[in-house]
């Protein structure tokens, strides 16, 4: 019983205090970084790593954006990296590109799931069945990514796009208001009285957080301001079936899963904020083993040997840091702005991007 205790103690505590962990974690990457990772230059000094401190505006930006939509940020980093950056410095090959946009997402996605966790906005049985079907397609999408031509890659890439961009405009995510209301009452969502019974409120979580499900499998959760969700966890072979497409190019591209992911979710009647913290988890989980993935799995399938000196590291201690940012500046923009519109808005960018990839395709086969 102490041991229990102790580890909810220890559980609400860190829940608490999870942004100290959130601002820690990028310091200490760039310190890591910095001292002992394996670069291209001898001894790289002062000047190699700052030569890309200009990064860090464009993907501060990208992730306050793409954590405000609810999407991927590598949605944005990737074509940002294939058509932006090459007019400030050089070319990037397709895998290295999708290789900094994942150890990026990885931070900024993992930084967004503590604070939806935080809230009680995440369904822990619905995330690791998700995950564990989906990390085979992610696992084998990024493999897949060591041999697909730089053509076949844009154009695959150029399909996401499209297919992300009709998600954006048709999937409604402010439809649906929790059950639990009464913002003005004290927070006591146990004692919420309704048709059926009292609601959960657990020791461990903050506020009047809480989950519970009964015999039949119907979950009633209640977040951390007291509201109130109902719903069963039915749908799980479509939601296979999505996740599994969308972990292919989560592997692949760097980004796909939470697009289309989200849609299946809302399909089978998750209400829609436990869907979006739900699917921060599936997509920080699978962007950080696509992440490992794309750095050590070239020599296990012969796509090239691992070589830790080949990530631009000089590039990526400027990324990391402004995605984890974005993702805490996210609530705040999404307060102020009307994401309807912003959605829209991103919909379009990512027409304008597929266009200009089915160009550089139609050059390619020329």
């Amino acid at each position: 019983m102490t041991n229990t205790l102790s580890l909810d103690s220890l559980t609400k505590t860190f829940l608490k205090y999870q942004h100290v962990l959130v601002f820690l974690a990028p310091a200490l990457f760039v310190a890591l970084v910095v001292t002992a990772a394996p670069t291209q230059s001898a001894e790289p000094g002062l000047d190699y790593w700052l030569e890309y401190w200009w990064l860090f505006p464009f993907f501060l930006l990208g992730a306050t954006i793409v954590n405000t939509v609810g999407i991927s940020g590598a949605a944005l980093f990737v074509p940002f990296l294939i058509f932006i950056f090459p007019l400030f410095a050089f070319p990037v090959a397709s895998e290295t590109i999708v290789k900094i946009s994942l150890i990026s997402e990885s931070f900024g996605l993992s930084s967004s799931t503590l604070a939806f966790i935080s809230y009680g906005l995440v369904d822990r049985r619905l995330a690791v069945a998700l995950v564990g079907g989906a990390l085979p397609f992610v696992v084998g999408g990024a493999l897949l990514s060591f041999f697909i031509p730089e053509v076949i890659f844009q154009f695959l890439l150029a399909l996401l796009l499209l297919l992300s961009a009709y998600t954006l405009v048709v999937t409604d995510v402010g439809h649906e208001e929790p059950g639990g209301d009464d913002h003005d009452a004290a927070p006591t969502a146990a004692a919420d009285g309704g048709p059926s019974g009292p609601l959960p409120d657990d020791d461990a979580k903050l506020g009047p957080a809480g989950v519970a499900t009964d015999g039949s499998g119907d979950v009633t959760r209640v977040d951390r301001d007291g509201n109130d969700y109902r719903y069963d966890r039915g749908g799980y072979l479509e939601r296979f079936g999505v996740y599994g497409f969308g972990g292919v190019f989560q592997g692949l591209a760097g980004f796909g899963i939470a697009e289309i992911g989200i849609v299946s979710m809302l399909r089978s009647a998750i209400p829609v904020r436990i869907a979006i913290g739900t699917n921060h988890v599936v997509v920080a989980t699978t962007a950080i083993i696509a992440s490992l993935t794309h750095v050590f799995g070239g020599g296990i399938v012969g796509g090239h040997e691992i070589d830790l000196a080949s990530t631009p590291w000089n590039m990526v201690v400027f990324t990391v840091p402004a995605t984890v940012i974005g993702g805490q500046l996210a609530p705040y923009v999404a307060a102020a702005l009307d994401t309807g519109t912003l959605k829209r808005f991103i919909a379009a960018v990512f027409g304008v991007i597929a266009t200009a990839l089915f160009v550089l395709v139609g050059q390619g086969l020329l």
